[in-house]
């Protein structure tokens, strides 16, 4: 079945910069919609990025400019390169997949464990 596994969270200052990697596994990743969410303490899990199977992206107003979604299909990996982040930008990163419907079967989204990413000011 589907599997995602992030990693490249950690600490850093503010105007620093971290990579993260979501690798996918069990699914047609090249048709996949992907997307990063974050959720930080006492709030809602919210929207950072997402990337379309065509490439197409959409991002958060408070990372627009910072943060970049990016997708590698030969890896079935999605990144996300974030850069100036900022205090607010403290969460617990998730990677999502979008597996379209299929013959019998609805869509439905697949979520992975979350990478924590702490900037300490």
């Amino acid at each position: 079945q589907v599997q995602l596994v992030e990693s490249g969270g950690g600490l850093v200052q503010p105007g620093g910069s971290l990579r993260l990697s979501c690798a996918a596994s069990g699914s047609a990743f090249t048709i996949n919609d992907m997307g990063w969410y974050r959720q930080a303490p006492g709030k809602q899990r919210e929207l950072v990025a997402t990337i379309t199977s065509s490439g197409s992206t959409n991002y958060a107003f408070s990372v627009k400019g910072r943060f970049t979604i990016s997708r590698d299909n030969a890896k079935n990996t999605v990144y996300l390169q974030m850069n100036s982040l900022k205090p607010e930008d403290t969460a617990v990163y998730y990677c999502n997949l979008n597996q379209p419907a299929s013959g019998w079967f609805a869509s439905r989204d697949y979520w992975g464990q979350g990478t924590q990413v702490t900037v300490s000011s």
